[in-house]
């Protein structure tokens, strides 16, 4: 099952995902498509979303069975966390605490990979997107 949510788009590519989707409520998209398809689905999403947010979740193969894939939200992040996918929410408190953290690491010589995830303001896509 492969569930999207989109905000801020426009009308032709909600239309365009009712080809292959079910329409649950304004922008709410949900079905059941092969993995290439769902993959087209996201690229067109994508493509065509602007300055709109998305977001997509799909049945997967791993501890959480699930995955997602976010794309135009500047305040939340994906991120793998001991093989479990969170979305970090990202306010100015957060953000505080994050960059306090980082430098307590720095200054203790302790390395942290998502490090760089977090300080990029906009990231098209934050899962690497494999299937298990």
């Amino acid at each position: 099952m492969v569930v999207i949510t989109l905000e801020k788009v426009s009308r032709s590519l909600r239309g365009e995902l009712t080809r292959w989707l079910v329409e649950l409520d304004a922008g709410v998209f949900v079905g059941r498509v092969s993995a290439r398809v769902r993959e087209l689905l996201w690229e067109k999403v994508v493509e065509n979303a602007g300055e709109g947010r998305c977001t997509m979740a799909w049945n997967a193969a791993n501890e959480q069975g699930f995955e997602i894939r976010i794309y135009g939200h500047e305040d939340r992040k994906v991120l793998t966390i001991d093989g479990v996918k969170l979305v970090a929410v990202q306010n100015a408190k957060w953000k505080r605490v994050w960059r306090e953290q980082q430098k307590w690491l720095k200054r203790h010589g302790l390395a942290n990979g998502a490090a760089g995830e977090l300080d990029n303001p906009k990231t098209a896509d934050t899962s690497d997107g494999s299937e298990r």
